[in-house]
């Protein structure tokens, strides 16, 4: 479970030892104005790796590397006896013996801790005293932040290289174990994490064990006015009080269905319990599959389940991310490529597979947009990605390894020419890798020995489609998949469209489409293609938001993105309101991020309204997102 292949963005010694558990014993205190401090310790279990450390006297030998982060003071550092019960509460001083501890430089996202251990121990049991809370990766929501705007709240949110400022660790992907935690909090909180066991002590104190490994950025926290309602037989969702009883009525027996089809198609699910927290309208992302208690937006709130189908892909994380892990940040696409393809398997079983192919033609669609904005020949436009020392990893997100990687995974099931034996590889796939964390030769290495017949044919170099071009060469996928099933959904969708944006509008013809019944992602589309089209000729779109209010006035965020794009398109200054309204709800990156660029690329209104609603939104988002908005409105950012 040591590092492999080196990681870039970790400056930690990971290759030279095994981490075989880390132990957090933490206190969390709130402060004023969205602040606050964990205080505590953690402790980590290692054992030198094979052939880890240089020669008798090197430094490797003599120095562990973790990652942290400037805003971790590091208190001090003691080896401990070893084979201690990592699950109980502190040593007692006598029995720990002081280390030499020093930081030094690494990235604008971290710094190394240097510790100087005794030379040829083989096996060493770590003790770190350490205070955190002012980084990025721990963040602390005012009460005026959360949705019951009683209390304030906080959270974690490790990936890709934030946990460094939660706690020293080795910051990789690489590097897999089994962790616990005692997490005191103040009288009136609760606290939850991604673990295996949760039990609440004496005293406002709350232990979790995590019995799988998994890497660092999956360890997470979070801590608030939150309570349970029960969902499934191994799922509840967690929300403050205003909001549980729409999360209980949102996915009551959802879960399971879902749960349940991935298990058939994938295999067993090991995590136990899949529990699910809605986070304060600030959380920048959809969903974090943190495992066993995956962090999505009070976004798939919509009130009336149009957006329950989104939590399949965090659920197919369980198998592909979690289980089976990208070794680094540079082949995300293992992760997410898989994920995407082993959603759309799950939404075949339980949706259909028209409405399977209209979800990702959407998802081709942002794929499209993204290539034409960077250039197809962009760098981060392929799947192996090459991240440089000094580049933070968050900076590389982008549509390709979701929607690019999807299309490989698709052309690896299209040469095999069989789904159910496809499905039968990934089972294998998943069985074979479990609990570690990999590289696409070993992905690809594995499909062709699982297909010998394949292998023999020479599938990985079919000019064209080698797989190595798959991999590093920037570009449009070269093989789609086939959405043509989704005709069924993506044609009156596609009429309509057209119809909205003709000069002289055909009413009767417009009237004479229903779309009482059309569902998310034909709603989706539909917009989608409103969008592209547009600017509409005058007077069009204000005709469109009278004669379908179920678009204009939805509360489904997904609607309400292509809405407020397409008022901005068209400079709709009369509906500028709506736009502020939606990014005043929540803070998710992906709905914040593009509505900015499209502002901020409209008219003098649009960009004056960009600034309006930063200055008024911004305490409010997280400090990721605020500073991807910063740079899209030329603002100065401040360095993490």
């Amino acid at each position: 479970m040591a590092a492999r292949g080196g990681d870039a963005a970790s400056a930690s010694s990971a290759g030279a030892w095994s981490l075989r558990h880390l132990h957090l014993s933490l206190r969390v205190a709130f402060a004023g104005a969205g602040a606050g401090r964990l205080r505590g310790s953690a402790r980590l279990e290692l054992v030198r790796a094979p052939g880890g450390g240089g020669a008798e006297g090197d430094e490797e030998e003599r120095v562990l590397r973790l990652d942290t982060h400037r805003s971790v003071t590091v208190l001090g550092a003691a080896l401990l006896p070893p084979h201690g019960d990592p699950g109980h509460g502190d040593p007692p001083p006598a029995a720990l013996q002081p280390l030499p501890v020093r930081t030094e430089p690494f990235a604008s996202f971290g710094q190394a801790l240097l510790i100087t251990v005794p030379r040829g121990e083989q096996r060493l049991s770590l003790h770190i005293d350490y205070e955190a809370g002012e980084g990025p990766g721990v963040c602390w929501l005012a009460p005026e932040q959360t949705a019951g705007k009683q209390k304030p709240f906080m959270y974690t949110q490790g990936q890709a290289v934030l946990n460094r400022s939660f706690f020293p660790c080795f910051d990789t992907p690489s590097v897999k174990c089994t962790y616990s935690a005692t997490v005191k909090v103040p009288e009136g909180f609760v606290a939850v994490m991604s673990a295996t066991s949760w039990e609440k002590k004496e005293d406002n104190t709350f232990v979790f064990k995590m019995s799988q490994p998994i890497p660092s950025y999956l360890i997470a926290l979070a801590v608030g006015d939150i309570v349970a309602a029960d969902v499934g037989p191994r799922s509840r969702v967690w929300a403050e009080p205003c909001l549980i009883e729409a999360a209980k009525k949102e996915y009551d027996g959802v879960i399971e269905e879902f749960l349940a089809v991935g298990e058939k198609l994938f295999g067993p699910y090991v995590w136990g319990r899949y529990d699910i927290l809605f986070m304060p309208p600030s959380f920048p992302f959809g969903g974090m599959e943190n495992p066993c208690l995956t962090f999505v937006t009070p976004c798939l709130l919509a009130g009336d389940r149009s957006l329950a189908d989104v939590i399949i892909h965090e659920i197919s994380h369980s198998w592909f991310g979690n289980l089976v892990t990208n070794a680094s940040w540079g082949e995300f696409w293992l992760n997410e490529g898989f994920t995407m393809y082993a959603q759309r398997r799950i939404s075949t079983e339980v949706y259909g597979l028209a409405y399977t192919c209209l979800e990702a033609a959407t998802g081709r669609a942002l794929l499209r947009q993204h290539m034409d904005n960077t250039g197809e020949d962009h760098p981060l436009n392929k799947l192996r990605v090459v991240i440089e020392p000094g580049i933070n990893p968050e900076d590389t997100y982008n549509e390709t390894p979701y929607e690019k990687g999807f299309c490989f995974v698709s052309y690896l099931a299209h040469l095999v020419g069989d789904q159910s034996k496809f499905d039968a590889f990934l089972q294998a796939y998943v069985n074979r890798f479990k609990f570690q964390s990999i590289t696409a030769d070993d992905a690809l290495g594995f499909f062709l020995e699982y297909f010998p017949e394949l292998k023999e044919k020479g599938v990985d170099s079919i000019p064209g489609f080698e797989f190595s071009r798959w991999l590093d060469t920037p570009g449009w996928p070269p093989f789609l998949p086939d959405l043509s099933p989704g005709d069924a959904l993506m044609k009156p969708a596609e009429e309509l469209a057209l119809l909205w944006a003709a000069d002289g509008l055909d009413m009767e013809a417009i009237e004479g489409v229903d779309i009482t019944a059309w569902r998310t992602y034909q709603l989706v589309y539909f917009l989608d293609q409103v969008l592209q089209k547009s600017p509409l000729p005058q007077g069009n779109v204000e005709r469109l938001s009278k004669m379908y209010p179920k678009i204009s006035r939805s509360q489904n965020a997904e609607l309400r993105l292509r809405w407020c794009q397409i008022i901005l398109r068209n400079d709709l200054e009369a509906e500028y309101s709506k736009v502020k309204d939606f990014l005043q709800s929540q803070g998710k990156q992906k709905y914040t991020l593009p509505l900015y660029r499209a502002m901020w690329a409209g008219s003098e209104a649009a960009r004056a309204l960009a600034m309006e609603t930063f200055s008024a939104t911004a305490p409010q988002l997280h400090v990721n997102v605020q500073n991807y908005v910063k740079k899209i409105l030329g603002l100065e950012v401040a360095e993490a």
